[in-house]
């Protein structure tokens, strides 16, 4: 049998050499030359995947139902995110549904009452950059064979 002295010794031991394993190891990665070009690579593809998937696309702006159904689904999944605790996709999809909503000034004043004021704040910081988003994919809607150059549209 063995004693508890011995048994908390083996186990100290273990983990000491693990630790000088992941020492090892970590100093191994970070001296590699091209760990950092490596990670900088990595960072760019995430943030370039990040704001692919977080780009809805918007649906046709002169089809008030295709509207009102868009606006309630991204009511709905804004609502749903912030609930399961991703914060970042619940302001992307509530900032959409702002975006396109008949009477924006209402509905920023109910979400400014029942957000908390993190995430009312990170909205209002979003729509900006979401409603050049919209104006953008409405311009590239308008057919321009009507006599109008791209040019000619302010």
């Amino acid at each position: 049998m063995i004693s508890k002295s011995t048994f908390s010794i083996a186990a100290a031991g273990a983990g000491l050499c693990f630790l000088g394993y992941c020492i090892y190891f970590d100093h191994k990665r970070r001296s590699d030359p091209k760990f950092k070009q490596k990670l900088r690579e990595k960072r760019k593809k995430a943030r370039t995947e990040k704001s692919t998937k977080s780009s809805t696309p918007f649906p046709d702006l002169s089809n008030p139902e295709a509207m009102q159904k868009f606006f309630l689904q991204e009511v709905q999944q804004g609502e749903e995110l912030l609930a399961t605790g991703d914060i970042e996709g619940g302001v992307e999809h509530l900032s959409n549904a702002v975006a396109v909503c008949g009477q924006p000034q209402q509905l920023l004043q109910v979400l400014q009452q029942t957000l908390p004021p993190q995430v009312f704040q990170l909205l209002i910081q979003k729509l900006p950059s979401v409603s050049q988003r919209l104006v953008g994919s409405a311009a590239q809607s308008m057919p321009t064979s009507a006599g109008l150059a791209e040019d000619d549209i302010e």
